[in-house]
């Protein structure tokens, strides 16, 4: 099942939700989906792109999610980072941009090929504004790979960085507005609705009505 957790970086606040990742557990998995601002694809760096990562790929195409890759395991004997992220451009997007390279001549060629925009940028700057990078990403033109164990805490700290610099934070109406996107029960029995506010304020003890 799903579950949630909140935590900040920087001046961020950030509630995950966690969600199975095997293709067996999709449903669960497919309506959490409906509720994302942004979603985290973890890639093994030993196993490489998998017959369900590909799944989630899609997935995440039907819904437009914009997508951050991690690819963990890479301290495990025989990944290699360069035939890795070669195979993710093959078997998911071109789009998908080592971020572990930012302000090199490489990583703004690899951007400009991606949009015409920032290729313009490029050409007339030698570099690419922050804010093309984010609405690109935003867009899913570009979706910035990184690299390292989790287990071991290695590109982790990077990685978080990498999400609070390129991801926009979104705006909502005054209007209330939710999507529902779990129904549980506690340790009582009381069914609990979870949901995501897409506009205004809920007060404890509020009521609402369909």
């Amino acid at each position: 099942f799903s579950k949630q957790a909140i935590f900040e970086i920087g001046e961020i606040q950030i509630t995950l939700l966690d969600t199975p990742g095997h293709v067996d557990f999709s449903p669960e998995m497919e309506r959490t989906l409906q509720v994302l601002d942004y979603a985290i694809l973890v890639v093994s760096g030993a196993d490489g792109v998998q017959g369900h990562t590909k799944t989630l790929w899609r997935l995440l195409d039907v819904y437009k999610i914009p997508v951050f890759l991690f690819v963990n395991k890479m301290d495990q004997n025989g990944t290699d980072k360069a035939s890795i992220l070669k195979e993710i451009k093959k078997q998911l997007s071109d789009g998908c941009i080592d971020f572990e390279q930012i302000e090199t001549d490489y990583f703004y060629d690899q951007l400009a090929m991606c949009d015409e925009t920032m290729m313009e940028t490029y050409l007339e700057k030698g570099y690419v504004e922050t804010e093309q990078i984010k609405m690109a990403i935003k867009e899913r033109k570009i979706f910035p790979c990184f690299f390292g164990s989790a287990l071991k805490l290695l590109g982790v700290e990077q990685f978080m960085k990498g999400i609070e610099i390129f991801s926009c934070i979104p705006k909502y109406p005054d209007e209330f507005g939710a999507k529902i996107f779990k129904v549980s029960r506690d340790e009582q029995g009381t069914r609990l609705t979870h949901m995501k506010i897409t506009g205004g304020k809920l007060k404890v003890k509020d009521v609402l009505t369909s």
